[in-house]
């Protein structure tokens, strides 16, 4: 019998099918009311922190290159997404929420890939700890910056206690829009990554020197990683910022940027998969261990120390789910055990026939 296994045309089906199925399942949730305002702040909070963290899984898994700035990134897009949406609002300018959200998100992610650019040509000159250095250092200075920005005034924008806060953003986050540009952020990474860029980075990370010497500019390679990964930094601090409605500048602090670095090294780098899985669970993981309030860090921290012992290339590895090899899989499976049955059949159908013969000889 011959075995039958999905077309590329099939298999992107069957992955926009689970996207969907995945889609609805959140929107059954939030309309029949089982998913409350926290669950779906959860829900908010684990697709930006997806977002953060495929985008920075391309710099540090698929390029190799460990950076310590990408909440900097983040902040930029921020503000500058709240800036913009106010400016929009105070113009008058007549467009739907959902639409300036969408603009001044992309808007956000824009300048942060700008940023990213300008950053990225001169560090991604170094390696290794000077990388990491210089990367943090570009997010304090990004905190600094901001903390002595005059950024109120005529743009609506109220300073918080002692200035160090913006509030008064318009929230208009959609939890069912986020979604999807969680999906695009998720899609377009996986895209790249099989893309001749993609194998072109990977050689990069294996071995820059070879990847020179065969032909590929690695300083353009590198610096269109670090583009891409800001950019979507950006977006991820837009959509932050017209959900919490809110800003302090000790979010482009070095801290939170290692917390990013820790779901990508959790998950598995290299594995979109991972950094999925892994964003998912560190954001739901503090908040089921909050009923423990005294001890909810220790235990997290336990959880984290625990794996790096003893899986300390991530959860996945460099391993990647894939819904459409999982099908394949059923359905070599499904004609093997058809084969077997049609085997056994054949066999049932011929003996008779075997004995018959061997009577009449006899």
């Amino acid at each position: 019998m011959k075995k039958t296994m999905l077309s590329t045309t099939q298999s992107y089906v069957v992955c926009f099918l689970g996207i969907l199925a995945t889609f609805g399942i959140v929107m059954a949730l939030c309309e029949s009311g089982l998913a409350d305002s926290y669950i779906k702040g959860i829900m908010m909070t684990a697709c930006i922190a997806i977002i953060m963290t495929t985008s920075l899984n391309l710099t540090i898994g698929v390029l190799g290159q460990l950076t310590l700035g990408c909440c900097g990134f983040e902040a930029i897009g921020a503000y500058v997404a709240a800036l913009a949406s106010k400016y929009m609002v105070a113009a008058g300018i007549g467009v739907d929420p959902t639409a300036r959200f969408l603009i001044t998100t992309l808007i956000g992610g824009i300048v942060a890939c700008v940023f990213g650019i300008l950053i990225g040509i001169p560090a991604l000159r170094l390696h290794g700890d000077y990388l990491a250095i210089i990367t943090l250092g570009f997010g304090e200075i990004i905190r600094v910056i901001i903390q002595n920005l005059k950024v109120a005034g005529g743009m609506g924008l109220d300073k918080g206690a002692a200035g160090q806060a913006l509030i008064g953003i318009e929230r208009t986050a959609n939890l069912y829009v986020v979604f999807w540009i969680m999906v695009v952020t998720v899609v377009v990474l996986f895209m790249f990554g099989r893309s001749r860029y993609g194998r072109a980075v990977k050689a990069i990370r294996d071995d820059e020197i070879a990847a020179g010497a065969s032909g590929l500019n690695t300083t353009y390679l590198k610096v269109l990683v670090f583009a891409i990964s800001a950019f979507f930094a950006g977006i991820a601090g837009g959509i932050f910022a017209q959900y919490i409605g809110s800003l302090n500048p000790t979010m482009a602090g070095w801290l939170n940027s290692i917390n990013y670095v820790i779901m990508v090294v959790f998950g598995g780098m290299g594995s979109l998969t991972g950094s999925i899985v892994s964003a998912i669970g560190l954001t739901i993981l503090p908040e089921l261990l909050r009923a423990f309030a005294d001890y909810r860090m220790l235990a997290y921290s336990v959880v984290l120390v625990l794996v790096m012992i003893f899986r300390p290339q991530g959860i996945f590895g460099s391993w990647e789910f894939s819904l459409p090899k999982l099908i394949n899989r059923l359905l070599l499976r499904g004609n093997g055990k058809n084969d077997k049955a049609a085997d056994k059949s054949d066999k049932a159908v011929n003996e008779p026939a075997d004995t018959t013969e061997k009577e009449a000889a006899r």
